[in-house]
Order: C-alpha cells, then structure tokens, then sequence
C-alpha cells in the first residue's frame, strides 16, 4: 500500500489490524453510502507496444474488447484449462492494469514475463503506485452496465449491475482528494475493509486465491456469464479445454451464492456434500466464505460463501458441510 494513502486512512481513523484488514472507529456495519479501502488486491501494469497482443494469447478475455469504457473480468490458466488466477483488466491510457488478489500476484507477474520474450512489453507490481478504494451506494435505482468505466483523473469500474458499486483506481493524491470529497460533502461513511469483500462475493466476483488456484475451469466460476470468456478470439493457454467444454456442453458446475451457520468460517477449496447422495463424494468446493454477523447468546454465526456445486437436473439440493454435528447449508440464489 501507498505510505500516503495509508497515512491519510490513519488521519481518517482507519486501524489497520493487517495490511488486508482495515476498521475503523466510527462504522456503520453497512451503511447506505459506503467508502472501504480495498486491500486484498493488488496491481500489475502491462506496458509496451507489444502489450495487447501478448496479453491475448495468455487470458480469456478479448483484449480487443477492452477500452477505456469497459473494462473485463477474465482469468488466466493453465495448459489444463483450470484457472490460476482471476482478476479485473481495466485500459489505462495505453497500458492494462490487472487488478487480482494480492497472495497470487507474484507468482502471476512472474508468468506473465515468462511469456515476453523479445516483446516491448514491461509487466510490473503497481501495487503502491495507486490506490484502491470502493463506493457503494445500496438503494440505486439505476441499473448500470456492469464493468463499464469511466476516467477522468481516477478511474470508476462499475462491478454490480443493479446497485452503485464502484471500483476506484486512482493515483494517492486524487484518492485522498476524492475519498475526502465523497465523506465530508455527500455523506459517504469510511467502512471496513471486509465489507467490500462482502459486497464482492454478493456481486458473484469469482476471486481465485492460492487455495483454489488450478483447481478450476472458468465456466465453474460463471466467467462465461460475465463476460469473461470469449470463444471467437484465438489461442490462448488453456483455451481447448475452456473451449471444448462450451461447445459440448460439459460443465457441470457453477457457482453459487450460500451460506451456513456456524462458529468457523469453511476455508477455500475446502468439501460440501449432499445428504442424498454418497457422502464421501463431495458435490461442491468452498471458493470464498466470511462471516457476516456477529455472534450473539452463543448463536453460530452465519458465515455467506460462493461455492462451486454440481449442477443437478432437478435442483434440489441437501448441503452438508461435515462436522459434529453436520452443518447445514442453504442456497441464497439458484446460480449467479
């Protein structure tokens, strides 16, 4: 993180509990107009002439699509098809910044330079050259497009189609300008930084960590319904896994929006399985989960995830996670 732009979330009363956990004093647990900073994701820029094309042979968006008024979700894979990492492609000028989550961006960068070869092409961490923050409003009348942006001196992603929940991309010195601007002059409260992690995995953000990276395809993750699969673009790694399942129409899983009461938070990649079938096969994977209440009178606490399931003819479904006793698991929408 920018030392400036963390020293202004200390001047605004932020306690940052770890470099991805941020609080602060005065909250409202989910205000109508929320500011959080955004600390689980990191930047890489990709810069150069060669800068498209070599991103379009490795991800499985169009590059070709992206423009300085839409941006893309997408992911990069492995030969096999299974996704290494997710992330956010946003056109800067004439560079791409590749928002992903901070524990895969190493190993991330690090591949992406694999590919360079003799290309003018320059991949590097921009983590603390700017700054990330999120402005959700949760009353919005207005359906807006989903990834489609906007860019003035900051750059605005919209990441949900039926409510005002906006990415911000910014160097420091506008972050600091605008978050200051949005709190003291149209009534937008500094929220935790879990909180937009919240609002993500309502949003069905499929974000792949090192947990689960390699562990899927991208339809399982809905990318295809995102808009985060294009099967007319070429070559990419993975792309004749990715683009045999479309056209015979094998995938079997999808993500979907649940959630479990209970006292432990179910980690990534770990099993759920089904009361009706053979319970030493699991039928779906924990991508992400969260509490998201506050434990009262010794109450488990509702913990909301995305998970990967089976797909099944009938939908119906009796979720289990195992433990003693079984844990119960609730689907919140039939797919994302």
């Amino acid at each position: 993180m920018n030392p400036d732009w963390k020293n202004f979330l200390l001047s605004a009363k932020a306690t940052f509990k770890s470099e991805t956990t941020i609080t602060f004093t005065d909250t409202t647990i989910q205000p109508d107009k929320a500011l959080c900073p955004v600390t689980y994701l990191g930047i890489i820029k990709i810069s150069g002439n060669d800068a498209a094309k070599s991103l379009q042979g490795q991800i499985t968006c169009n590059i070709n699509d992206i423009s300085h008024a839409k941006s893309s979700i997408g992911a990069l894979c492995n030969p096999k098809g299974r996704v290494l990492s997710t992330f956010l492609l946003v056109k800067s000028a004439d560079d791409f910044l590749m928002i992903l989550p901070k524990d895969l961006l190493d190993s991330i960068q690090k591949r992406l330079q694999m590919y360079i070869l003799r290309s003018a092409v320059t991949i590097e961490n921009y983590s603390e050259q700017l700054s990330l923050f999120g402005l959700n409003v949760a009353k919005n009348p207005y359906d807006v497009e989903r990834f489609s942006t906007s860019q003035t001196d900051y750059i605005s992603v919209n990441l949900c189609p039926s409510q005002q929940q906006q990415l911000i991309i910014a160097k420091p010195e506008s972050a600091i300008k605008l978050w200051t601007h949005y709190n003291t002059e149209t009534g937008f409260k500094p929220t935790n930084s879990n909180y937009w992690r919240y609002l993500d995995l309502l949003a069905g953000i499929p974000w792949i960590t090192s947990e689960t990276s390699e562990e899927f395809i991208p339809q399982m993750l809905n990318l295809d319904e995102l808009g985060g699969i294009s099967y007319t673009k070429g070559c990419y790694t993975g792309q004749e896994i990715v683009a045999r399942t479309h056209y015979l129409g094998k995938a079997k899983r999808a993500l979907f929006l649940a959630e479990c009461q209970s006292a432990d938070t179910p980690p990534p990649n770990s099993s759920i399985y089904s009361l009706d079938t053979d319970t030493d096969q699991a039928i779906a994977k924990v991508l992400f989960a969260m509490p998201t209440s506050a434990q009262t009178n010794n109450e488990p606490i509702k913990q909301t995830m995305l998970i990967v399931l089976q797909v099944a003819e009938n939908a119906n479904y009796n979720l289990i996670i195992k433990s003693e006793p079984l844990i119960p698991v609730t689907l919140l929408a039939e797919s994302l």
